[in-house]
């Protein structure tokens, strides 16, 4: 019996914190939501300057690894992994701690650190997922040790393998994402690729088409497009194209084509294959016990937490400051976006999406930030226009002032021209979808 509680009690502690959404102060959201809410409103004024001192010293420690290789550092393999990175990531942990300080004391040029760009990142996102991580980091363990996945990979496999080329454990991290945020999804992912339960293919398929926006941050874009009154419709809508993109993505290159090899520095740790005369239940639960079994002290899962928190803050945080800022700049400040939308124009008119050439302007720039279409969007007056750019934005998942930060700034072996491609991959493929719903709505 104790086995069994050894696995079911810290299991249970996990979807409850993870997947079982709760009301709050008018929201649906999970617990680690709102716990995560709960720091980020007591302390709004002081975590902008705690998280430019974070990155500050994430920076500093790395520039002196680099150049100096601490013993104390090269020592600890938690240490090592977090601080000696390559030069590409030392660059943009440096710019991330100049944009930050530029936007924490205001001076050099305003296109850094406006409201908009700089501002946005350190005031509004950056905040927000210091609080996120904190609590996702801590309580992670309960999701990922105690055989939660290795169940729910025994009972879900012939559902998501055939369909999403994906382990069955998989739909623990959609789950995370959909009903928590995108980032809880994207760290999931990413620790499970490190310890050696998803292939480089897998862990990249989940990463950029499992980490879904969360329904609480779907009421936030409907919202402002003032179209509160197709909830339901709306959200059908994103189920749907979201499904038929996640269908198609895997299999097409640059997904198809990624390696389904494992992480370098971790050994294979899954077997989905079914011993004879079982079944995927009582197998699944061998396989939930046998890994609780392997907790034999709490403080080293609470280690592991910690050093969750500590790799979030400080190897995705300094990431996600440079390439979300760099991207708002150049969508803000520039008409690259208008004019990469402008392909789109025709497209939008033959399916006879209302003033088209409005519309265009947002099919891009979510690259940037998902929030920027609803804003661009808002001031359109077909309800069916801006029930297609609001769908879009939330379907199209990869972000860069976000999803797409976290992304580059994990372990997951995808490159900044793959999100490109993938992110207007999912355009082009859920766009029609939108519109012939929004056709059947409106």
């Amino acid at each position: 019996m104790q086995e069994y509680l050894q696995f079911i009690l810290p299991s249970f502690i996990g979807i409850v914190l993870f997947i079982i959404p709760f009301p709050f102060n008018g929201e649906i959201t999970i617990p680690v939501a709102i716990l995560a809410k709960l720091v980020q409103n007591s302390f709004t004024s002081i975590l902008p300057f705690v998280m430019t001192g974070v990155i500050v010293l994430t920076t500093i420690i790395t520039l002196l690894v680099k150049f100096s290789k601490p013993f104390l550092i090269e020592r600890s393999p938690f240490l090592s992994k977090l601080f000696d990175v390559s030069t590409t990531w030392l660059i943009a942990r440096v710019l991330g701690m100049i944009f930050a300080i530029m936007t924490l004391f205001q001076f050099g040029p305003s296109w850094i650190w406006s409201e908009n760009t700089g501002g946005l990142l350190l005031y509004d996102l950056i905040p927000v997922l210091f609080s996120v991580f904190l609590f996702a980091g801590l309580f992670l363990p309960l999701l990922l040790n105690f055989g939660l996945l290795e169940l729910c990979g025994a009972l879900l496999t012939k559902v998501m393998r055939p369909l999403f080329k994906l382990p069955g454990r998989s739909s623990i991290d959609c789950l995370a994402s959909w009903l928590g945020d995108g980032t809880i999804g994207v760290l999931l992912t990413n620790k499970q690729y490190e310890d050696g339960y998803y292939t480089k293919r897998e862990a990249v398929i989940i990463g950029t088409t499992f980490s879904v926006v969360s329904i609480t941050f779907t009421i936030v874009v409907i919202t402002y497009l003032n179209l509160q009154n197709v909830f339901g419709p709306f959200y059908l809508t994103i189920v749907i194209a979201g499904l038929v993109a996640a269908f198609i993505c895997p299999r097409i290159p640059p997904l198809s084509r990624k390696p389904d090899t494992y992480y370098e520095h971790a050994e294979k740790m899954i077997d989905e294959s079914l011993p004879k005369n079982t079944t995927h239940f009582k197998w699944g639960l061998n396989q939930a016990i046998q890994q609780a079994k392997k907790n034999k002290s709490y403080a080293t899962v609470i280690k592991g937490g910690i050093q969750n928190v500590l790799d979030m803050w400080m190897g995705v945080i300094p990431i996600v400051m440079a390439i979300g800022t760099a991207a708002l700049i150049i969508a803000e400040y520039t008409p690259v976006f208008k004019y990469l939308g402008m392909p789109f124009i025709p497209l939008l008119t033959l399916m006879q999406v209302p003033e088209a050439a409005a519309a265009s302007q947002t099919m891009v720039v979510g690259f940037a930030d998902m929030f920027l279409p609803a804003i661009i969007g808002s001031s359109i007056e077909s309800e069916l226009t801006r029930f297609v750019i609001g769908c879009v934005s939330v379907t199209q998942l990869i972000y860069m002032s976000e999803v797409g930060g976290l992304l580059l700034g994990s372990k997951l072996p995808v490159r900044f021209f793959e999100l490109v491609i993938i992110f207007l991959q999912r355009t082009i493929i859920t766009l029609p979808i939108i519109v012939l719903m929004a056709h059947i709505i409106f």
